[in-house]
C-alpha cells in the first residue's frame, strides 16, 4: 500500500488504451496523470467520446482482457487502481437515451440526409453546377470536354483579316490579323487580333508558331465570341482629358 501512496504522489502518468460500449469503432491511447481523480477521468474523456460525466462508468482491464477494477470512485485519484502502460479504459453509457446510443456517430446511413429538387437547385445561385456552367463558357477545354474541331466556326463568317475590331472584355480595339484553327492551342476556330495599344500578351507567336507578325505585346488570340467587328477607329489618347 505504501509504495502506491508513493506512486500516487509522484508527478507520474499512464497511457491507457480507451473503447467505448456504445461506439464500437472508438479506440483511442490518451495518458492520464496518476494524480488526477476518477471525475476529471470523465470529463476528459466526456469531450472525447459523448457520454456525459453522470451516465459515465469506468471499468479497468489489463492487458490480458481481465477486469481489475470499476472506477466507482469519483473522488479517488486514478493511481489508486493501480493502473499501468497498456491497461485499457473502459467506458460504459448508462444513459440509453445518449447521443452515442443506436449507432449515430459511427453509422451515417442513419442519418437523414438533407434533399433539394432539381427545380429549386437550377434557380440557386452560387451552386457547383452554376460555377461549370461559366467556366465551361469562359473556357470550354477547363473541364476536359472534348470540343469539336469545327467550335464556334460559324461565328466567324463575318470576320476577315483587315477587319477593326473591340475585343471583351475591355473593350480593346485592333485590327483582324488571323481568322482559322490554332494547332497549338485548343481546337476550334480562333482570332487573331493586333491591339492597337500594348494590351496583348505576344507579337503573333504562340506556343512556337507564329500565327501573324505584329509588335511586341500588341498580340492576341482570342475566340470569335469575344470579337466584335465594326466601325472602331484608333482611339485619340488625348479624348478624354480635360480642356
Amino acid at each position: 500500500m505504501a509504495s502506491t501512496l508513493q506512486k500516487i504522489q509522484g508527478d507520474d502518468s499512464v497511457l491507457l488504451r480507451v473503447t467505448h460500449s456504445n461506439l464500437k469503432t472508438f479506440s483511442a491511447d490518451v495518458r492520464f496523470s496518476l494524480q488526477t481523480t476518477v471525475e476529471s477521468v470523465k470529463e476528459k474523456l466526456w469531450r472525447k467520446c459523448g457520454t456525459s460525466v453522470n451516465s459515465m462508468s469506468l471499468e479497468l482491464y489489463d492487458d490480458t482482457k481481465s477486469k481489475i477494477a470499476d472506477l466507482s470512485d469519483n473522488s479517488r485519484p486514478l493511481g489508486f487502481y493501480s493502473p499501468i502502460d497498456g491497461y485499457r479504459l473502459h467506458v460504459v453509457d448508462l444513459d440509453p437515451s445518449s447521443v452515442t446510443s443506436g449507432g449515430w456517430l459511427e453509422d451515417t446511413s442513419l442519418v437523414e440526409k438533407y434533399s433539394i429538387s432539381e427545380e429549386a437547385y437550377k434557380k440557386r445561385d452560387g451552386t457547383y453546377r452554376k460555377f461549370k456552367e461559366k467556366l465551361a463558357s469562359q473556357n470550354p477545354s477547363a473541364l476536359g470536354a472534348k470540343i469539336s474541331e469545327n467550335y464556334m466556326e460559324d461565328l466567324c463568317a463575318n470576320i476577315k483579316v483587315g477587319d477593326r475590331c473591340e475585343v471583351e472584355p475591355g473593350e480593346k480595339r485592333g485590327v483582324v490579323k488571323f481568322v482559322g484553327r490554332a494547332e497549338s492551342l485548343a481546337p476550334g476556330f480562333w482570332v487573331g487580333v493586333q491591339y492597337d495599344e500594348p494590351l496583348g500578351k505576344h507579337d503573333g507567336m504562340v506556343k512556337g508558331t507564329r500565327y501573324f507578325e505584329c509588335p511586341p505585346l500588341h498580340g492576341a488570340m482570342v475566340r470569335p465570341d469575344k470579337v466584335k467587328i465594326g466601325d472602331f477607329p484608333e482611339r485619340d489618347l488625348f479624348e478624354e482629358d480635360e480642356i
